[in-house]
């Protein structure tokens, strides 16, 4: 069975690299403050990290940062809590095709969505989320630095630790999204 995994995970990883050769979007020249969208790709098999996503989600919006949450759960019914929230769609296995490769409509719908920032939280290396980041017509793409991927789809990459958590990493995204493009350090230097 494992073998036909390996088989249907490399024919996705191959159709993801031909689009991604033909993939153009629109780079946002700006950061975190001038951002008006952002999207998350989130690993929802990580059920204890849902409140750290909420509270991202509303420090965003404090900042006036409409948010969207892209997640992939791995079994067939949704835990409660990840149900009915408004600003969360999460993709389930019925949700992907043979090749492990969302086809849904939320997935399509996401990917297309020109978000300003687009913020990969995806530390097991799903590739469901890997597929939804690299495909995503996001202006700006930050994720987690990883030696793994043969062409990263991050314009931003942020080493952390392999046991560093979620809240630590999306304090950090925000930190040096706040210096990327900053006219007032540019003033400065």
């Amino acid at each position: 069975m494992e073998m036909f995994r390996n088989l249907r995970l490399s024919r996705g990883r191959s159709v993801l690299r031909k689009k991604v050769m033909r993939l153009k979007r629109k780079r946002f020249r700006g950061n975190i403050t001038t951002a008006r969208r952002v999207g998350i790709v989130w690993d929802a098999n990580r059920i204890e990290d849902f409140n750290t996503v909420s509270q991202f989600h509303q420090k965003m919006l404090e900042r006036s940062i409409d948010v969207k949450v892209l997640g992939y759960y791995p079994e067939k019914e949704l835990p409660d809590k990840l149900t009915a929230v408004r600003f969360l769609t999460c993709l389930k296995p019925e949700d992907i095709n043979l090749s492990y490769m969302p086809v849904s409509k939320d997935a399509n719908e996401f990917i297309n969505t020109s978000f300003d920032i687009l913020i990969d939280t995806n530390f097991r290396n799903v590739f469901q989320l890997e597929y939804i980041s690299s495909l995503s017509a996001a202006g700006l793409k930050v994720g987690i630095f990883d030696n793994g991927y043969e062409h990263s789809p991050f314009d931003l990459m942020i080493d952390v630790k392999k046991n560093s958590d979620l809240n630590n990493y999306l304090t950090q995204a925000v930190h040096y999204l706040e210096m990327v493009n900053n006219v007032e350090i540019k003033t400065r230097v």
